[in-house]
């Protein structure tokens, strides 16, 4: 459920008008509903009461303070893939032993950092991170916590892009060396072996992968115990998709993921651990832009909106769709539109040939769908603002990250004396 609905002709988030947050905060800006985020967190939770599952929201989905300390109040931990992303899960109250460490470039820094702090699991995608992780603990008279995340080349995910789970993706180590590389990590001074570890995509639509998925890994489980390793853990990753709007397939429910895992594991004897992104955060933000400009072409119909490719990159980067309206309802007539930002690239394009009621300048559109790597993707290309965020409750809303002005933007940069 989202909380984004219209009421009398016009688009609101919970009890606040869109164009109202507009004429306050200006545009572009995300607006976020703290209702939809808490929802989608518990209905995901729900699918794993009674049973002692870590929900370790992925940080890389939306990595605002505000979201992560809505979420983690309600019992989240946090999978984060940098040193930035762990500060800000503990900023938020996050307790460590919530925290799981993914990513296959993490630097000896970070692992100082993570160890530090205390973290539940790193998940370990390669033998050189391994050793550097061992290396690492034991100068602090440490052992690091890890599950090897193993690539069962399972293919899934929407894009070439967001799938990881295949023997071409950087991600994890290849299944045949799971073995042997567990056997190493057991002789290494630094390293608590406690579990597995696997993501196999983003945007998954369809429980099969995850279902191929579970009966591999947990034969994998198996061996491994017997060869005398202790495993604990079963990190299932995220993946789980979501509704864009684009009449695609649709995703499973939450409720009948979990009890096909609930059901799949119920052998195994481990703790599960989920780290889902974009099921909680996609649908409980959108993008909120303004019509700067109409443009008849020869063969098109632009609408140039004020948000870009930096505000936005999804469509850009991997021709994801959002479904777009306006933000207040008529009875125009149907134009189709090619809908693009004013940076100066061609790939600066939201949609192609869109059909909405006709626009003029100055009129509001939303983009659904945008809670999750939107803010988080987002730049300063042509020195444009990093775009605000706006989170909503009830009839209240307040900025969680504002616009910087142009001073702001440059107050970083120096100019050489030698220059």
């Amino acid at each position: 459920m989202r909380h984004f609905m219209e009421k009398d002709g016009e688009m609101f988030a919970e009890d606040v008008a869109l164009s109202e947050i507009a004429a306050k905060v200006g545009t572009p800006v995300y607006v976020y509903s703290a209702a939809t985020f808490s929802r989608h967190y518990d209905v995901f939770a729900k699918g794993f009461e009674g049973t002692d599952a870590l929900i370790a929201y992925s940080v890389k989905a939306n990595s605002n303070l505000a979201i992560l300390t809505l979420l983690g109040k309600r019992g989240a931990g946090a999978d984060v893939v940098s040193g930035g992303e762990l500060t800000r899960a503990l900023r938020a109250g996050i307790s460590p032993d919530k925290i799981v460490f993914s990513g296959v470039g993490k630097t000896r820094e970070e692992m100082h950092l993570a160890l530090n702090a205390g973290i539940f699991q790193f998940n370990v995608e390669s033998a050189a991170e391994l050793d550097a992780l061992s290396d690492t603990a034991a100068t602090m008279n440490m052992r690091a916590p890890i599950a090897f995340r193993v690539n069962p080349d399972v293919a899934a995910g929407g894009h070439e892009k967001i799938s990881t789970g295949k023997k071409e993706n950087k991600f994890g180590i290849a299944w045949e060396d799971a073995p042997s590389l567990y056997a190493r990590a057991a002789s290494l001074p630094g390293i608590k072996i406690q579990g597995v570890d696997v993501h196999i995509g983003s945007q998954i639509t369809q429980l099969d992968p995850y279902a191929r998925t579970i009966e591999k890994i947990g034969g994998l489980i198996k061996t491994l115990r017997a060869d005398g390793h202790t495993i604990e853990t079963f990190d299932l990753g995220g993946g789980l998709g979501i509704p864009y709007g684009d009449g695609g397939q649709q995703p499973p429910p939450p409720a009948d993921y979990a009890a096909m895992v609930l059901e799949a594991t119920k052998d195994l004897d481990v703790r599960l651990v989920f780290e889902p992104g974009r099921m909680i955060a996609g649908n409980s933000g959108v993008l909120l832009s303004r019509v700067i400009y109409t443009k008849p072409g020869e063969t098109r119909n632009f609408l140039i909106v004020d948000a870009a490719m930096n505000d936005l990159i999804r469509p850009a980067l991997y021709g994801a769709y959002h479904d777009v309206e306006p933000v207040k309802s008529g009875a125009n007539a149907t134009v189709s539109y090619d809908i693009v930002g004013p940076i100066c690239e061609s790939g600066d394009t939201f949609a192609v040939q869109r059909d909405l009621p006709k626009l003029a300048a100055d009129e509001l559109v939303v983009f659904h769908s945008a809670g999750a790597y939107g803010a988080v993707q987002s730049s300063q290309y042509n020195t444009r603002p990093l775009v605000p965020e706006v989170l909503v409750s009830g009839d209240k809303y307040e900025i969680i990250r504002k616009r910087p002005n142009y001073d702001e933007m440059l107050s970083s940069e120096t100019i050489p004396d030698f220059i």
